[in-house]
């Protein structure tokens, strides 16, 4: 069957919709693209109304966020607010095993009755969806990596600083305020000064006025949209903070990097060579290099705890699981499982999505272990699905957070 293919000599004419994930990453992606005269929109509805698109729209066996983002994007389009003539969506694809792979597909059929029309573009970096997505430059590339790197900084000082706040909403104002900055240094080389930015950000939030109280730590792994997304974790986040607790979320280039080094993991046990490999060391090296740089740039200021170097987390995961356990999340959950509670957060939700068969079978079956290894770590696994009620998710991570205060 014929689809839609999106045009990207008129992309100054399309609206390009993107479901919600990382609003703080994700809006500062969207500012990049949009200097490339790509005209693109966060979604960011977290209504019941998207969860019941899901159910109409995609069969109930598939894992939940697919259901989530297939129906995030047919109830904006069904909204009204948009020329569906000149309306693209746009979906990520890693192209490993994971079902996410297989998203694009579910989305086109779930599009061919109401919305023929709709072109999806394929964002993706192996090789997947040919001719179906954006023009990607090494200077766009580079950009897009840059700000991941941005953006998890931002998401942790808002983190390390919000619980402890003694004037309310002044970390939320710090982010924003850094979220309006960047942008306009990414129109320029200045953006890789990372020393320079980093300080700077570094600076502002430590003016922030915090308390010295002790509150309780609280580590969020496990699947890559349900761990991020405020829609598919019922503002999870938000959740923990109005408990009295601090979230400690992994920073979203640990996954980038993850993905990269299992494609070298698989060459070395299925003794293959290839083109992709290469590139794949390639990107890793360049990737691992910046992240000691901000690692650097975060000690050397002193008051921040910086992310765990990535080549740690690969050496905690070799303790507990081979690093050819790469499907889905893989051994990532594992080691920063490991990774949380050798630093002191022994309190660790793994939030798992409905379907989502890796995650189950490596998050469940590697906790064991990792209690063995730490015997105070406090892990539980949180369910995500459409018919989940909110109640008894916060239930559970409130019996977590009783045996923590205990």
């Amino acid at each position: 069957m014929k689809y839609p293919v999106f045009d990207d000599k008129r992309r100054t004419e399309y609206t390009i919709l993107v479901p919600d994930m990382l609003p703080v990453h994700f809006k500062l992606i969207i500012s990049i693209l949009k200097d490339y005269g790509y005209n693109v929109e966060l979604l960011q509805t977290s209504t019941r109304a998207v969860v019941d698109e899901g159910l109409k729209n995609v069969h109930n066996d598939t894992c939940y966020p697919a259901l989530l983002v297939i129906g995030q994007f047919i109830n904006a389009l069904k909204s009204g607010r948009y020329d569906l003539d000149k309306t693209a969506l746009m979906l990520t694809q890693t192209g490993g095993g994971c079902r996410a792979s297989n998203y694009i597909h579910l989305l086109r059929k779930a599009l061919t009755k109401e919305f023929p029309q709709v072109p999806v573009i394929s964002l993706n970096l192996s090789g997947l969806e040919k001719g179906t997505g954006l023009t990607l430059t090494l200077p766009l590339l580079a950009k897009v990596a840059v700000s991941v790197f941005y953006g998890d900084l931002l998401m942790s000082l808002y983190n390390q600083c919000k619980p402890y706040e003694l004037k309310h909403g002044e970390s939320d104002r710090t982010r924003e305020r850094w979220q309006r900055k960047l942008p306009k240094i990414f129109k320029s080389l200045e953006y890789m000064k990372i020393k320079k930015y980093c300080t700077k950000i570094l600076n502002d939030f430590a003016r922030i006025k915090r308390s010295k109280e002790k509150k309780v730590r609280v580590g969020i792994v496990g699947e890559i949209y349900v761990k991020y997304s405020p829609l598919a974790n019922n503002h999870l986040e938000e959740f923990l903070l109005s408990e009295g607790c601090e979230p400690i979320v992994p920073a979203l280039m640990e996954f980038v990097m993850y993905c990269l080094a299992g494609n070298v993991a698989d060459s070395k046990l299925y003794q293959f060579n290839d083109k992709s490999v290469r590139i794949n060391k390639i990107g890793y090296n360049l990737l691992h290099s910046m992240q000691k740089k901000f690692i650097k740039a975060i000690n050397d200021h002193g008051v921040f705890e910086a992310p765990h170097d990535f080549d740690h987390i690969r050496h905690l995961a070799d303790k507990y699981i081979s690093q050819g356990v790469n499907m889905g999340e893989g051994w990532l959950i594992p080691a920063e499982m490991a990774a949380l509670a050798e630093t002191g957060t022994e309190n660790i939700i793994c939030a798992q999505p409905f379907g989502c068969l890796p995650n189950h079978i490596v998050a469940k079956g590697m906790s064991r272990v990792i209690k063995k290894a730490y015997p105070d770590a406090n892990i539980v696994a949180i369910d995500y699905d459409p018919g989940a009620t909110k109640v008894n998710q916060e239930n559970r991570i409130k019996l977590m957070l009783a045996n923590a205060k205990r």
